[in-house]
This record gives C-alpha cells, structure tokens and sequence, in this order.
C-alpha cells in the first residue's frame, strides 16, 4: 500500500514536471511567432512613414519654390516700376533744364530791351525840354505865366462842369464799393489760411507680431466677434504683416475701437469679458477728450461763456465731417474769416468768431429729426441762451430764415468761402455716410432691436437683438423683413447681407 502511495506520488510530481515543460516549450514558441510577427508590421510602418514624409517633404518643396518664384516675380515687377520711374524722372529733368535755359535767354533778351527802353526814354526827355524852351521863346511868356493864365481861364468852365461830374462820381463810387467788398473777402481768405482735413473710413492698427493676431481672434473667433459686436467696427485681419485694419463709417467708432484694441494687446488679457470692460472704459475716455477738445477749441478762438453741452457738441465736431471736410476744422475756419471779415466792416468781431464757430453745430447731434441743419442748429443755440443774433446767424446761413442780423450775411459768406476752396469737400463721402446711417436708422425701428451698425462698406447690416424680446422664430422673420423694407424703400450698390444676432446671458454674483 505504502509502495503504490509513493509510486503515485512519484509519477504525478513526474507528470507535473513534463507538463509545466511541455507548456513552456509551447509558450515561449508562440511568443517568438508573436514577436517575429511584430518586427515584421513594424518594418513595414516604418516604410510607410518614410514614404509618407518624403512626399510631405517634396509637396512642401514645391510649394516653396512655387512661393520663391512668385516672389521673385513680384520682385522683378518691382525693379521695372522703378526703372519706368527713375526714366520719367530722368526725362522731366531734362524738360526742367530746356524750360531754365529757355528762361535765362528769355531774361536777357528783356534786360537788353530794357536799356533800350531807358535809352528811348532820355531822348524822349531832351526833345521835350527842348520844345518847351522853343515856346518859351515863341510866345514871351515862361511856363509857370501860362500855366497861371490858363488855370484862371479854366476855372470858370471847371465850376459849370461840376455839377456833372457828380453823378458820374456817384456810379464810381458804387463801383468802387463793389470793388472794395471784393478787396475784404480776398484779404479774409489771404489772412486766414488752415490745412484741409479729410476723414478716412479706415485705421490700421499697427501690431508687433502676427503672433497677436490670433490672440485678437481667439477660439473660433469669439474674441473678434466680442470687439466688433461692442463697437460696431468691422476688424479686418488678413495677411497685411503687422497691421489690423479698422472699418467704419463712424470716425468715433474707429477710435474707440482703437484705443480698446491698443489697451487689450498691451494687457495681454483677450477675452470677451474683459473686451467689454476696456470698451466701456474707452468710451469713457473718449466721451473725455471730446469735452477737452471743445474747452480747448473756444479757448485758442477766445470765445467765453458758452454752454457746456455747447462745447461738447463742438468737441464731437472733431469727429464729423462734411462732405468729407473736417468739421471742427471747417468751423475754426469760418469762425476765423467772420472776425477778419466784421473786423474790416467795422462790427464785433468776437460775435462774428462766436457765429461762425457755432453756424454747422446742427450737424453733430445722433440723432436726426426732420429739420434742416441750420434750423436745428439756431433750435440748438436759442435752447442754450446764445444772443437773438448769433441764432438768426445760425439760423439763416443757408438763407433757411429771414436774415435779421448783419452777421447773418458775414456767416454765409464766410462759409462758403471755406467749402469752396478746391478739395475741401467730397459730396460722394457724404452720400455714403448719410446712406450707412439711413441704413442702421431703419433696422432700430423694428421693436426688440437694442444695437444696429453697417459695415463692409454698407453691403453688411448686423442687428443685435434683446433675448428677453425676441425668440429664434421671430429672429428669422425679422432678418427677411429688413431685407424686403431695404430693397423697397432704399437705393443700394449691390447686394446688402443682414446679420440678425440674438444672445442669452445668464449674469450672478457670489457674494
């Protein structure tokens, strides 16, 4: 019993051995067919990964060398422009040295003729002397006697003939004063002379690396989105090294937008949170500077006691334009012609300046009721206490109102003097700019509409909806009835896009 109990156990330790052998021999062949296997997949992803690379490789090499060529060309465009130039160049500066030496030969053939002339003139002299000396001698008598007879000969005819000569004094002199007002308005204009200033639509905003721009972006634009929806100023980003450009029709607009812009890439904080804070802020700060331009424009023209929203409206000027000229500087330009101008008449020169700075301040307000400029601007001036005729001035520069006043006249002359110099004013900025206004004017009368701006030149329209107001159905229907209301009543050059937009906020505070 005993021997068949160690006999069993012996042959199952056997058995157990030969097993765990037999298992491991199976296993560590399997492992190496496994690991044959990989090397194999692997070499062939290897090859397949350098195949991969060396095609990247060659597709970015030609389109390097695509990109080298067209520079190359641009380059060579270049070279010919300055070469065309430098032969116009070198052609008017021979036109220049024949027109200077035509001059020099023209400059001593007058100097040649003018000896001559001075020569005729003394020979003229002698032969005249001589004759009187010869009638001295005829008749017995010097020139001081004959002078003498002949003048008490005269005087009687000369007092008879009088009478006559006073009309004719009379036409002369209406003559004359036609010709001395003209001598006052040229002295004006020559006495008062300032630059023309003409807005542009666009700012570019110089950035210090391209790496900004997608800062400025942000995720899926976001952040652009973000600037343009809070200042209604279309931010144009494309491959212009170092540079964003700024669109807008409103030169208020480009200026917040960018000083915004200048404050969120020196903060390096970009984000639309904080783009509505600095926009605000700017706003802030620009609403500042208007009041100190005003403070400072009637300071430098010496003009007291003018109504704060008065000078602020003369600040905003700084921002306007008419038909494309300056409108601050239009009016320091007219107030400056008014006091030359009353100054020669003999009036008040400081109620002519007064006038004339305040003649186009109907054209600043926002908002725009159904009045004439100079209507709304007398309105304005008589709201804010200004003299009886400093608003008929206002009043009646464009002949809107009766003139009561001799300032009246003074202002409207001064005022066209200033717009009809040449390039002073583009009738075709004003046009655009009234039709963008026209167009954003329209979208804010439907209910809901809390911000509309044009932009893309006017082909664009964004109109910034309430949540609380509208809901997504109705968002749409608004977005076609804008569309149909623009195509009916408005004359557009081309196709108008309209952009309705609608956001929820959901806004709490942790205290």
């Amino acid at each position: 019993m005993i021997t068949t109990i160690i006999a069993s156990v012996i042959c199952f330790i056997v058995g157990g051995i030969l097993s765990y052998l037999l298992f491991r021999y199976v296993l560590k062949s399997k492992y190496n067919n496994i690991l044959r296997e990989a090397e194999t997949e692997a070499e062939v992803i290897k090859k397949n990964k350098l195949l991969e690379v060396k095609e990247k490789f060659l597709n970015k090499k030609a389109d390097l060398e695509k990109e080298v060529a067209l520079r190359n060309q641009k380059i060579q465009q270049a070279e010919n422009k300055l070469k065309q130039r430098e032969m116009v160049i070198n052609q008017r500066q021979e036109e220049v040295q024949r027109k200077k030496a035509e001059a020099e030969a023209v400059k001593k053939n007058l100097e040649a003729q003018i000896v001559m002339v001075d020569r005729k003139k003394e020979e003229l002299d002698k032969l005249q002397q001589q004759e009187i000396e010869k009638l001295e001698t005829t008749s017995g008598l010097s020139a001081d006697e004959a002078k003498e007879r002949l003048v008490e000969s005269l005087k009687e005819e000369a007092k008879t003939q009088a009478q006559s000569y006073i009309n004719d004094i009379m036409d002369d002199a209406k003559l004359t004063a036609g010709k001395e007002a003209k001598r006052i308005v040229i002295q004006s204009i020559q006495r008062v002379a300032t630059e023309t200033a003409i807005e542009n639509s666009v700012t570019v905003f110089h950035i210090e690396s391209d790496e900004i721009k997608g800062r400025i972006i942000g995720r899926e634009g976001r952040n652009i989105r973000a600037l343009e929806a809070a200042t209604g100023v279309e931010i144009v980003v494309d491959d212009t090294p170092e540079a964003i450009v700024l669109s807008a029709f409103d030169p208020v607009r480009r200026e917040i937008a960018r000083l915004a812009l200048h404050q969120l890439v020196t903060d390096g904080r970009i984000h639309p949170a904080r783009i509505e804070e600095v926009v605000a802020k700017v706003k802030k700060q620009v609403e500042e500077e208007i009041i100190e331009t005003g403070k400072r424009t009637t300071i430098d023209l010496g003009i007291h006691g003018l109504h704060p929203e008065l000078i602020r409206i003369i600040g905003k000027m700084k921002y306007r334009s008419s038909y494309g000229q300056n409108l601050l500087q239009h009016a320091r330009e007219t107030a400056n012609l008014c006091a030359v101008m009353a100054s020669e008449l003999g009036l008040n020169p400081k109620k002519a300046k007064r006038a004339g700075l305040l003649h186009d301040i109907g054209k600043v307000p926002d908002e725009e009721p159904e009045l004439p400029h100079a209507l709304l601007g007398m309105k304005l001036a008589e709201k804010y206490k200004e003299k009886p005729d400093i608003c008929n001035a206002i009043g009646a520069h464009h002949d809107e109102t009766e003139m009561t006043s001799l300032l009246a006249p003074i202002v409207q002359v001064c005022d066209a003097i200033s717009g009809a110099r040449p390039g002073a004013r583009r009738e075709i900025v004003e046009a655009y700019i009234k039709r963008l206004n026209d167009l954003e004017q329209l979208a804010m009368a439907y209910p809901g509409v809390t911000k509309t701006y044009a932009i893309q030149a006017g082909r664009e329209l964004r109109v910034i909806v309430g949540a609380d107001k509208i809901d997504d159905k109705q968002t749409e229907n608004l977005s076609g009835e804008i569309a149909k209301k623009i195509q009916d009543e408005m004359t557009n050059p081309g196709q108008v896009k309209i952009t309705v937009i609608r956001e929820t906020r959901a806004v709490s505070f942790a205290k």
